[in-house]
């Protein structure tokens, strides 16, 4: 074996024994992601080259820059166990005692994991990457969730319900501001000169903000759009919807 080939019967081993441990915890087992993996082994090399256990070597990029360049999985959580160790067993024992990798071992929140094991000599070097993987929505399942949201607010808040008539340009101002990586976009700027507009990012798009929670609930309206885009981006490695809300 090549000093820097991973080990797949060490990576089985290690996944095995984390699932174990989650279900004696009550924790949900983790689903071994290949792109995950893929980075997982890729930072596992880069340890073994630099004889040095690390998060971000220098010259490296982040924890989520490097999920991102290895998976499209969309994932809101992201966490990372490194270690040395003389085996399988030994590696997830010694990590279980350490409350901040065993934190990681056990969060019910994770659902995903890669897995990277390179041997050099009688030692392994270990990588866990572990994450919390979204359902991805269609555009139209995406809207109707932010549809809903606004309904919801409108009707907390005793406001009468709007009507629902999206702008044709709403999508192209949305994505105006994720290619742009901001919100004030000369699109978003243009659209605020004839609506309302309340601009927002994030992972989980059907929570509104409280930006938009205000305008919904005291602003008089007719009829709202909904604009969104999903996209990466420098400022999110991982990815974010990019969402315009218009009342009029």
């Amino acid at each position: 074996m090549d000093l820097k080939d991973s080990d797949p019967q060490a990576e089985e081993q290690i996944l095995n024994l984390v699932n174990q441990s989650r279900r004696e915890a009550g924790a949900p087992p983790l689903t071994l992601d290949y792109g995950l993996s893929q980075a997982a082994r890729a930072h596992a090399r880069a340890m073994l080259e630099a004889r040095q256990l690390s998060h971000q070597l220098d010259g490296e990029p982040s924890l989520p820059q490097r999920l991102a360049i290895a998976t499209q999985l969309q994932l809101d959580e992201e966490a990372e166990n490194v270690a040395v160790d003389f085996g399988p067993e030994q590696g997830h024992q010694h990590l279980m005692q350490s409350p901040p990798h065993r934190a990681n071992l056990l969060n019910p929140a994770y659902n995903v994991v890669g897995l990277g094991v390179v041997r050099s000599g009688d030692r392994l070097y270990i990588v866990q990457d572990f994450g919390h993987s979204l359902p991805e929505y269609s555009a139209t399942e995406l809207k109707e969730r932010i549809a809903g949201a606004v309904v919801q607010r409108r009707h907390d808040s005793s406001r009468p319900e709007l009507q629902r008539r999206d702008l044709l340009i709403a999508d192209e101002v949305a994505c105006s501001m994720a290619q742009a990586d901001k919100m004030g976009t000369a699109a978003v700027h243009k659209l605020a000169e004839r609506f309302t507009v309340v601009t927002y990012a994030s992972m989980h798009p059907e929570t509104l903000p409280n930006s938009a929670v205000r305008v919904l609930s005291t602003r008089e309206a007719h009829a709202f759009s909904i604009g969104a885009c999903y996209s990466r981006s420098a400022t999110y490695p991982m990815g974010m919807y990019w969402v315009v809300l218009s009342l009029e």
